[in-house]
């Protein structure tokens, strides 16, 4: 175990360091302890959610592996949000699905509204998070050939639009009761999986359903709508309605958020290079931080080289004010609530790490033309001591430092998940 005066004593020469360039750690860790990650409720049970469990997942959505102690009911998922939220340094959000609702009786995704989400909203107020929501367009019957907004079918639109209003009113109902702004996700699995004669009609059809959608006006303190693109994904190779194009006109044109998943671009694009193209002219993004290999498969967040880069694009062009940090992956491979702690944490590593320079020193440099002190600072930032700054933040906010987390995980897993097999 890391004892409390080890963690002290390397902070305090961690923080004489990164005076000698300027940099305040203070400062940096007060700047990280206000930003709130949402961490996705999905991880926890596979996707399955409590209104159609047993559906088999579609859209292009598929979840790997056996791990025992998967959580089955909504008890079990907020008992194991609990113990993840427990190991994560700050006070986040969690992201909830249509497919979370809590319902009375055998409800349709259409017919979900904010009453169903009273269980959540209980334990909200109980854990002190807010509440963040997505609209279920997959996993159900009326996917109709990989269509849902974008359906040539106006019975198949109709369902989903009443779907989207639902969620809508559900994200409104979060924010009211918790008194901070909800983000309302829409993503959709539209397109095909070969050539398609007519490129533009799905499209008209789509701005048509989601202006039907958003018609109804909510007051933004309590809730606003973000749009998530995709470049291709399983079943729909060759066309993707909701392409990044389209949805970045469309949050522009309708002061919407982008949304910018992380594992939606093609390999060799770099994510955070599209955070300062659109800010300029967008009203703000949402993020799904996720870790694709070799392509949009939602691995677990690691302290890698592209999360790093979305670390230092949010820091040191200064969007996090207008962005929303959300995780997004799954892995039934391994502990699920450990999952959760690790990409949080790694995110969080990132941020901090990022925050952790002169960044107005080195703007300076760069408008001078002194791209040599540029480099070398930047160099040599990477083997400075950050990481005894973010065991002292850790240490503040009262969680396990380095893996100590991982003895708590273990105690867990046995005294509970393991139990429910």
């Amino acid at each position: 175990m890391v004892k409390e005066q080890e963690v002290k004593s390397a902070y305090e020469v961690a923080k004489e360091r990164y005076a000698e360039i300027g940099v305040d750690t203070e400062k940096a860790i007060e700047q990280l302890s206000k930003v709130k990650l949402s961490i996705h409720s999905w991880q926890g049970d596979d996707i399955h959610g409590f209104l159609n469990p047993d559906q088999e997942l579609t859209g292009g959505i598929g979840v790997s592996g056996n791990y025992p102690g998967i959580a089955r009911t909504p008890d079990e998922l907020t008992q194991d949000l609990h113990e993840g939220l427990s190991l994560i340094p700050g006070k986040h959000k969690i992201q909830l699905h249509t497919l979370y609702a809590v319902t009375d009786r055998k409800k349709d995704f259409d017919e979900v509204g904010p009453e169903d989400f009273k269980y959540w909203v209980d334990w909200a107020k109980e854990e002190g998070v807010g509440l963040d929501m997505n609209g279920t367009f997959f996993s159900h019957p009326k996917v109709k050939h990989n269509f849902t907004l974008a359906s040539p079918e106006k019975e198949i639109r109709d369902f989903w639009i009443k779907v989207g209003k639902q969620s809508r009113a559900i994200s409104n109902y979060f924010g009211e009761e918790l008194g901070q702004q909800s983000v309302n996700n829409f993503w959709i699995p539209d397109g095909f999986k070969d050539n398609p004669i007519d490129k533009l009609s799905p499209r008209k059809r789509l701005i048509e359903s989601l202006d039907e959608i958003i018609k109804e006006k909510y007051d933004e303190k309590n809730t606003i709508e973000a749009f998530e693109g995709k470049l291709f994904g399983t079943g729909i190779e060759s066309y993707t309605v909701g392409s990044h194009l389209f949805y970045n006109n469309y949050a522009i044109t309708r002061d919407k958020l982008w949304t910018i998943d992380a594992g939606h671009w093609h390999p060799t694009e770099d994510v955070s290079d599209k955070f300062s193209a659109f800010m300029p002219f967008g009203k703000g993004l949402m993020l799904h931080v996720s870790r694709p290999v070799r392509w949009d498969s939602d691995h677990v967040v690691i302290f890698d080289d592209a999360l790093v880069r979305i670390a230092r694009s949010l820091v040191r062009d200064d969007l996090l004010s207008k962005t929303n940090i959300g995780l997004d992956f799954f892995d039934a491979t391994i502990n699920r609530v450990a999952a959760w702690v690790i990409g949080a944490r790694s995110t969080q590593k990132a941020l901090l790490q990022a925050m952790l320079a002169p960044i107005d020193d080195l703007k300076k440099a760069e408008n001078e033309y002194d791209f040599t002190k540029r480099l070398a600072v930047t160099e040599e930032l990477k083997s400075f001591p950050f990481g005894a700054v973010w065991d002292e933040f850790c240490q503040r906010n009262n969680v396990p430092v380095g893996l100590d987390w991982m003895d708590e995980i273990r105690r867990y897993e046995k005294a509970v998940q393991f139990k429910r097999n």
